[in-house]
């Protein structure tokens, strides 16, 4: 019996079964990752960044935004992106740079001045972001909720810091003589009475 060239052909096609270079016949069991297929293609960074930012997953979001910086350039749906991941991730300056930048590009996007609007609000520059916003909402003709919604919100925190609800107080006119006239605190003439 010749056994010994059987088992050289089984040790061939074994050796030839873990060569496989396309990694289809690979075991799912195995630790390793699976062989890198030099015909593929990577999907579009901004899409990626998109549905990481969807996950509440800001910084890795910002790693696909850069990536596709890299592939794309520096457009202003990237700058846009980009932006808007910062703003997720609190670098406030970063993200008011990139804004700002985007809408030199693309003045005419009306998203990208309502995150520029929504950044404005975070940082306290109240006046500006409703002019922004409004802005934002007249290029969309009012068909988007969330501009809408921000416009709204940046008009109100407007008219709070110029009306602050704990210092609104009643006054009364009080005359002091002929033709003069002071406004006095309707507390403080409580108090006097």
């Amino acid at each position: 019996m010749h056994l010994a060239p059987i088992g050289a052909a089984l040790s061939i096609l074994v050796l030839l079964a873990a060569c496989d270079p396309g990694g289809q016949n690979a075991s799912q069991d195995t630790p390793f990752a699976p062989a890198l297929d030099p015909r593929g293609e990577a999907v579009d960074g901004l899409v990626v960044g998109h549905r990481l930012m969807e996950a509440e997953q800001y910084e890795l979001a910002l790693d696909a935004y850069t990536r596709a910086a890299g592939q794309k350039g520096l457009t202003g749906e990237v700058l846009v992106a980009l932006g808007s991941a910062n703003l997720e991730l609190g670098r406030l300056n970063q993200a008011e740079k990139q804004l700002r930048s985007a809408i030199k590009k693309e003045p005419d996007w009306p998203e990208a001045w309502n995150n520029l609007g929504v950044l404005l609000i975070e940082t306290g520059e109240t006046a500006e972001a409703v002019e922004v916003l409004r802005r934002a909402f007249a290029m969309d003709n009012g068909e988007s909720d969330a501009i809408r919604d921000n416009l709204r919100l940046a008009i109100a925190k407007q008219e709070n810091t110029l009306y602050d609800d704990e210092l609104e107080q009643d006054y009364t006119l009080v005359r002091r003589g002929r033709g003069q006239y002071t406004i006095r605190s309707a507390t403080a003439d409580e108090a006097e009475q």
